[in-house]
């Protein structure tokens, strides 16, 4: 099928920010009195907005996160991201196939506007994503797995959800995109096929997917 619009989540789909966020996310949950290790961080905050990581945390000790938790994660993420953060390798060759074709294509992510931006510039790929094909969780009342974002994302874009297909690496993200009333491809380098089973298709290397999207 011909998409009108293709959805990229950002983390783990563009760039390779998961192991760098989960990591430094696990160690400040840690820090503060709530042992995380780096396998549960993956598996409970994976792909979604920040006030999920408030909520099962208060949930599950009674206890409520500092005020400041948001702007010391983010320092703390965004000072790696200038060190260490790449792109997806291969999703440059997708991006460019999408531009030569005509495709239109956005970026969906439950992160802020800023740690979308942060992430392109620090990897180059800010050249395929203006402003006005960037939205966030921020932009919407419900992260994922609540598919506000992706309908606002189409609707922004023009395009009915029956003729979108969302690229995601993780379980929230598949389950907001089915929500949608989208066509999702399951991306797992990272997660285990059996996490991303309600994608229609699921695909290991970046370099399948422009040979999905014909």
């Amino acid at each position: 099928m011909r998409y009108d619009l293709v959805i990229f989540d950002n983390d783990g789909v563009l760039v390779d920010s998961e192991p760098l966020s989960n990591r430094l996310l696990a160690g400040y949950l840690t820090e503060l009195g709530h042992p995380t290790s780096y396998e549960e961080s993956i598996r409970d905050y994976m792909g979604s907005a920040m006030h999920r990581v408030h909520d099962l945390v208060l949930e599950r000790t009674g206890r409520r996160l500092p005020e400041d938790f948001d702007e010391v994660f983010h320092a703390r993420v965004f000072a790696a991201f200038e060190r260490e953060l790449r792109p997806v390798p291969g999703v440059t060759d997708v991006l460019e196939k999408l531009a030569a074709d005509g495709v239109p294509y956005c970026v969906a992510s439950s992160g802020s506007h800023e740690r979308i931006r942060v992430g392109h510039r620090t990897t180059g790929l800010d050249r395929w994503f203006t402003d006005e094909r960037i939205f966030s969780s921020e932009d919407v009342g419900r992260g994922k797995p609540a598919p506000d974002l992706f309908l606002y994302a189409a609707e922004r874009m023009g395009v009915a959800p029956g003729r979108c297909v969302v690229v995601e690496d993780s379980p929230l993200g598949v389950q907001a995109a089915v929500a949608a009333g989208m066509d999702v491809y399951g991306f797992t380098a990272m997660t285990p096929p059996e996490r991303l089973a309600d994608a229609g298709r699921l695909f290991a290397d970046m370099g399948e997917l422009a040979g999905l999207l014909v």
